[in-house]
């Protein structure tokens, strides 16, 4: 007797432990009222447990790598890169239930992000700040700052 071969999962949704690999992205930096606005390279990882198909905590460590750019500094503007970052979050992530392979999901929490130095703009040693998901150390300027990450990744359902 022969057993069914499926070339898919037979149980659409996310597994119930997943690893995420994040090989490259984006975080754009943007002031709520002023200031200059940047961008840097980000790769990381997270690992999920899905509780159930609903609810899930996530870890997530993502890297973020200054590139060169015109950046206002003490009223002047200068070509250089911004400061790299190591952001590290816990976050809930809530997942619609749905009967295919396709699962939308939206996820938050808090964490922290580490701002390495960079003497140039004047950042003379590493600062750590708590986030929710999004940093404002003096170097992003005294008003309201936002990160806005993009990022393309690969999801592996390592458990099911």
């Amino acid at each position: 007797m022969m057993s069914r071969v499926y070339a898919q999962e037979t149980s659409p949704g996310p597994g119930t432990v997943e690893v995420t690999v994040i090989p490259g992205g984006a975080t754009f930096f943007t002031s709520g009222d002023r200031g200059t606005e940047f961008g840097n390279y980000n790769l990381g990882g997270a690992l999920t447990y899905n509780i159930n198909r609903i609810v899930g905590v996530e870890g997530e460590v993502v890297g973020s790598l200054g590139i060169a750019q015109d950046l206002q500094v003490g009223g002047l503007t200068t070509n250089q890169k911004p400061p790299n970052t190591l952001a590290y979050t816990g976050n809930v992530v809530l997942s619609l239930p749905t009967r295919s392979s396709l699962v939308p999901y939206v996820t938050g929490g808090v964490g922290g992000l580490t701002m390495f130095e960079r003497a140039g703009l004047g950042i003379n040693s590493a600062e750590t700040f708590l986030t929710g998901n999004a940093g404002a150390p003096a170097f992003f300027g005294q008003d309201t700052r936002y990160g806005h990450r993009v990022y393309g990744a690969v999801i592996i359902n390592a458990v099911r």
